[in-house]
């Protein structure tokens, strides 16, 4: 029997909230959750690790967004193609990644390249 998404979301949970502490404060554990019942997330569990992403609208582009991603490196590449392929089912014109530096070394054999750098100052 599979499990259903409330198991999973508990099994992935250290993951997920090892990646919100670098997420700057912008969400919580209980907003994750919220945000993947209401399916404005998705959620991606693996037997190793986990993402979550969301597809963002902008006036010229549709992007599809990781924004967080926890567990063994390997299963999260694992996960490249098939959300590329998610991606595209949907519409997307492109894929971004929020994450720390790392990501733009352990990406680019997967065809990721860096395209902007994100500051961030808190009031």
């Amino acid at each position: 029997m599979a499990a259903s998404i409330n198991e999973e979301l508990e099994r992935c949970k250290d993951w997920i909230e090892a990646a919100l502490e670098y997420s700057g404060g912008t969400h919580e554990w209980s907003d994750i959750v919220e945000g993947i019942h209401s399916l404005r997330y998705q959620f991606w569990p693996a037997e190793k690790g986990c993402a979550v992403t969301e597809i963002i609208m902008f006036p010229n582009k549709k992007i599809f967004h990781v924004f967080l991603a926890g567990g063994e490196m390997d299963q999260i590449v694992d996960m490249n193609d098939s959300a590329a392929q998610f991606a595209k089912a949907q519409g997307c014109d492109g894929m971004s990644i929020a994450g720390r530096k790392g990501w733009s070394r352990v990406l680019k054999n997967e065809g990721w390249t860096e395209s902007f750098t994100t500051l961030a100052k808190e009031l």
